[in-house]
């Protein structure tokens, strides 16, 4: 298994590329399943779970090609797909296990097909995600559901029906489900407390483009008039602002320059916020976010995790690894998934002053140094966070379980080497 080495103490400076938005992107691939005509992606991240995405796809009988295309003055994929032969409806647990987000085929599939079979993904290092907010709406919606031997069993032999559904809580993948599923629906479906974030924004746009009818974009409260039929269409996966806040992060804690291109500052109004609060100098283009650390102090400062547009769970690990060497103490508040400060004993390892109270909030004191230590990744955002912290570190900082980093940051050794990381991957039979 591969592992990644940090030497710390460099001072990083230059340009980011930020890629295509993951969790964006997976939706938006599962979107294609809607309609029998080519849907183009472009600017579509180089990610191990967009890879198991499209292998799950193909099995079902997609047809998917790639290329690399100049997108904004860097490359990256674009991806056709084509769904007019599907052969299978059914997500084994092959392929379920090992990315969740293969759910995002359930509503497209029963919305089209009008049948699916759909490996349960079951938890994850974070917490339990259950499904239970997407099966709920989709029998609103007229489906049959059932649980056989670990699989959900889905139909609609009549079709879906459109229903106004009100979510307990603003899940992004319920709403990404519901949006494709009713899209195809007969009559109108209304989503109340719906998610907000800008990877459901995006998703709108896309369906919008093949033909949906969908109102109400960037609010809580979503209206889709069901369509008989979807079409083609190209679009481009927006920026990943999770990528873009953890890339900040390494400019303000090495206390460097970096110029995030293609960052969208709308997307990141909160996590900006905190760092110039902090004390970290940020200045926003039309196209670019510039992170300046350099000669400054930054202090602590308290964050509380919320759905969008708030403070983002998944920029929550990195943070806390910038607020270990700020002066004075930060709250950190997580509201939204259990275990996520699986990070904190990794980072103590490392020197740092963390005490975690019950199992929401952790109080973080801020030390003069951090030191290189062999560390364990548990999900994907803390494998980033440590990272960070192996930046700063005096001497070498050992990332072990790195597969959870090719989930979710493209070329990462690459980005970070190009703006003065000391960093390299250590093949598992080097």
């Amino acid at each position: 298994m591969d592992k990644i080495k940090v030497i710390g103490g460099n001072t990083l400076e230059g340009k980011i590329y930020i890629s295509g938005a993951k969790n964006a992107a997976l939706p938006l691939i599962c979107a294609s399943l809607l309609t029998e005509k080519e849907v183009i992606l472009k600017n579509v991240p180089k990610l191990s779970d967009i890879t198991f995405l499209n292998s799950l796809l193909e099995f079902m009988g997609l047809k998917v090609s790639k290329k690399e295309e100049e997108y904004k003055g860097t490359l990256a994929d674009t991806f056709v797909y084509k769904a007019d032969e599907i052969k299978e409806l059914i997500a084994p647990y092959d392929f379920v296990r090992k990315m969740r987000a293969s759910y995002y085929v359930l509503g497209p599939l029963l919305a089209r097909f009008k049948h699916v079979e759909f490996s349960l993904p079951g938890g994850c290092a974070i917490g339990a995600r259950p499904i239970d907010i997407h099966l709920s709406s989709l029998e609103q919606m007229g489906a049959t559901i059932e649980i056989k031997n670990g699989y959900v069993v889905a139909d609609a032999p009549n079709g879906l029906k459109g229903a106004n559904i009100i979510f307990s809580k603003a899940s992004v993948g319920a709403t990404c489900n519901i949006l494709m599923a009713a899209s195809l629906a007969q009559g109108v479906t209304k989503i109340e407390n719906a998610a907000k974030e800008p990877e459901i924004t995006d998703l709108i746009d896309l369906l919008n483009k093949m033909g949906a009818k969908i109102t109400g974009r960037g609010t809580s409260v979503l209206t889709i008039e069901g369509v008989s039929n979807l079409y083609g269409a190209v679009h481009e996966v927006v920026a990943d602002r999770i990528e873009a806040g953890s890339y900040a992060i390494a400019a303000a804690i090495t206390k460097g320059r970096i110029e995030l291109i293609n960052a969208n500052a709308e997307h990141l109004q909160q996590p900006l916020r905190i760092l110039e609060k902090m004390g970290i100098g940020i200045e926003t283009t039309n196209n670019s976010i510039i992170v300046d650390g350099r000669n400054r102090t930054f202090t602590g400062a308290d964050i509380y995790t919320d759905y969008y547009p708030g403070f983002p769970t998944d920029l929550q690990a990195q943070f806390m690894a910038l607020m270990t060497v700020a002066e004075g103490a930060s709250l950190v508040t997580e509201s939204i998934w259990e275990n996520r400060f699986m990070h904190v004993p990794e980072l103590c390892r490392m020197g740092a002053n963390i005490n975690i109270h019950g199992r929401a909030s952790a109080i973080v004191r801020g030390v003069n140094k951090l030191s290189g230590a062999p560390v364990m990744a548990t999900d994907l955002r803390a494998s980033f966070a440590l990272i960070l912290a192996g930046l700063i570190a005096e001497g070498e900082t050992i990332v072990n379980r790195v597969y959870h980093l090719d989930r979710g940051y493209e070329k990462l050794e690459e980005k970070l080497k190009a703006v003065g990381a000391n960093i390299e991957r250590i093949k598992e039979s080097d």
